[in-house]
């Protein structure tokens, strides 16, 4: 394979900019056409989607990891050299789009022109407003019969203040008008900003793992030049390493004989451990130290879940399994943690629902891991007033990930609950439910704008744990599927918060133990016992199923014990003889009762912490 010179390309030929978008609003088709007019990839009818790689994107049809790739254009007589990023549109993913920022000048901001402007192209637009980049608003699927680009400029107008001429009428699809956006990129954003001169300076703002070459990181050139051979330290971890090669992504790797300031490509330097690459690090030539790069803002999980294997021998494959996985989504946290019940695991942090979903199934496609997860909680705190217990944290506040470490009412002046602001975007005739449906949740509605005639953005503070579950599917059912949601981090305030406790026959059961708020308990308490009932195996003595708070019950469900016919065998006779029988048997029953324990087998467990999705 020849090696690519990219010393033709200087600073001032080279342009970094990203796709931003909605969920389906054709970001991946846009990218395939213009891989295919650039002619990085050869032109047929089996490039859908090429930069989705993942097992998980092809069959949800979504993106989830950001891909970068390098584009060859002559323009005007003069090569350019274009490094494209394709980001996911997701809102659990918007971790990914503000890294791929980070090596940007610019952005292609697409909007459906069939659907407008939605939740997450308003997000994406102000993490790329705030990042200072240049941006070209995109208005895709002209194509469709019932595209309306007028209505789409206007609000793309009234919301963003660009101009309607600025927009550019495309279909990925058919490749209509494709060409002018490649030209509107070269005129419109500018050259990074860097000089080949100075030392090494490279930002890693991507990483995967190859089984044969240890890590293989994506890095975006801030200054010098970087070959085979060199030693080179990370900032973060401060070891040293030789480049073993280094090249660009046409989508798939390309070895070059060396990269130049602007220039983005990957690096393979003999990284072995997972945890080398750390995303948001900056490496430098050894001996000539530089000012490290700031890096990203740390991913705040919202989510966090049990992760348990399926059978206590398969802990350590998906120890290794989870630190490889961790790598490539560096926006996963892991604390140790371990269950009566379940065994010993994990408890992990995710960005959302959608992306605990994609982390479990890539478990199970690439590392053939089965596990068992447990329903979503998120991370409560307190604030503690007993002077014994700030002591003993060391901190008049905690934070509550697990309900086993719930403090006590009497020592915590108040309990806390994270919160989010969610904008939902919405056609208007849905207005009446969707209020109903915050209402529901406790939320308060901050704000309401009408972006045209038909179609309100709202505005709501919510308290996280409201719209963990199944918030996101009852508003697509509501709305029939029109009203798009997104949210950002809003802080923590004081909510009345309790914890709830599961007894079987008197005895606590530790796993089943929740933090709940006060309004909620009751539900949520005999939704549980109903469950119970029908999941824990019925014994020979009665079993009472009891949600209680503090010392408290709020909901109660029996299970009935089996019994033997003891009048059987009385046919005729007097009723004193039947009453006798069966008192003999209840006696029995209670002495049972109380020397015998309620076992509750593991798959019960799974089944009722699993989530609720049979509500």
């Amino acid at each position: 394979q020849e090696k690519l010179d990219m010393s033709t390309y200087p600073v001032e030929s080279i342009r970094n900019f990203s796709i931003i978008a909605h969920v389906d609003h054709g970001k991946s088709t846009l990218a395939d056409r213009l891989l295919e007019i650039t002619g990085t990839i050869s032109k047929t009818d089996r490039n859908k989607q090429v930069l989705d790689k993942l097992q998980v994107e092809r069959e949800r049809g979504i993106t989830v990891k950001a891909q970068s790739a390098s584009l060859f254009y002559n323009h005007e007589g003069v090569n350019y050299l274009l490094n494209l990023i394709d980001t996911p549109g997701h809102v659990d993913f918007s971790y990914e789009v503000s890294r791929s920022l980070s090596a940007c000048q610019g952005v292609i901001l697409v909007v459906d022109a069939n659907e407008g402007i939605q939740a997450q192209t308003v997000a994406n637009f102000y993490l790329a407003f705030e990042a200072q980049l240049s941006i070209i608003p995109v208005i895709n699927k002209i194509d469709l019969k019932n595209a309306d680009p007028e209505r789409v400029e206007k609000q793309i107008e009234k919301l963003f203040d660009i101009p309607t001429d600025e927009c550019i009428r495309i279909s990925a699809k058919q490749g209509t008008n494709v060409e002018k956006v490649l030209q509107k990129v070269i005129e419109k954003i500018p050259p990074p900003q860097c000089n080949t001169a100075d030392p090494l300076k490279a930002l890693v703002f991507d990483s995967t793992f190859d089984h044969y070459r240890g890590v293989i990181a994506n890095i975006a050139l801030f200054g010098g030049e970087i070959t085979k051979g060199q030693k080179i330290v990370s900032a973060h971890t401060k070891k040293r390493y030789e480049v073993n090669e280094v090249g660009i992504l046409t989508p798939n790797e390309q070895p070059t004989h060396k990269l130049y300031a602007g220039q983005v490509g990957y690096l393979i330097a003999g990284m072995k451990e997972v945890t080398e690459a750390q995303i948001g690090d900056t490496l430098f030539l050894y001996k000539q130290p530089v000012e490290p790069l700031p890096g990203f803002k740390s991913a705040k999980p919202m989510v966090f879940a049990g992760m348990y294997p399926i059978d206590q021998t398969e802990y350590n494959n998906l120890k290794s399994a989870l630190e490889r996985l961790t790598l490539n989504d560096s926006s996963v946290t892991v604390h140790r943690d371990s269950s009566l019940a379940l065994g010993a695991g994990w408890r992990l942090g995710f960005l959302g629902l959608l992306h605990m979903e994609v982390f479990n199934q890539r478990l199970e496609q690439e590392y053939n891991m089965s596990v068992i997860l447990t329903a979503p909680t998120v991370p409560y705190k307190a604030v503690l007033s007993s002077a014994k217990l700030i002591k003993e944290y060391g901190k008049d506040q905690i934070t509550i990930i697990n309900p086993a470490q719930f403090p006590d009412k009497l020592s915590v002046s108040e309990y806390l609950e994270p919160t989010v602001l969610g904008t939902i975007v919405t056609p208007h005739e849905y207005i009446g439910k969707i209020i109903t449906l915050c209402q529901d949740r406790r939320a308060v509605q901050k704000d309401m704008l009408y972006i045209d005639e038909n179609r309100v953005m709202l505005k709501y503070l919510f308290p996280l744990n409201e719209i963990v579950v199944d918030f996101y599917d009852a508003l697509k059912s509501l709305s029939s599927g029109y009203a798009s949601f997104d949210y950002e981090d809003a802080g923590y305030q004081s909510a009345d918060l309790v914890k709830m406790d599961i007894l079987l026959n008197g005895n606590p059961v530790e796993e089943l133990a929740t933090i709940i708020h006060n309004d909620k308990a009751h539900a949520a308490g005999k939704l549980l016992c109903e469950r119970l009932k029908e999941t824990i195996p019925r014994q020979l003595f009665e079993i009472a199923i009891q949600a209680a708070i503090g010392k408290k019950i709020i909901a109660r469900e029996t299970l009935k014990p089996f019994r033997k016919n003891v009048v059987a065998k009385c046919y005729g006779g007097d009723i004193t003889r039947r009453m006798k029988l069966l008192r003999r048997q209840a006696e029995g029953k209670r002495l049972m009762r109380k020397i015998g324990n309620v076992d509750v087998p593991r798959d019960a467990f799974i089944r009722v912490l699993r989530r609720e999705t049979d509500k």
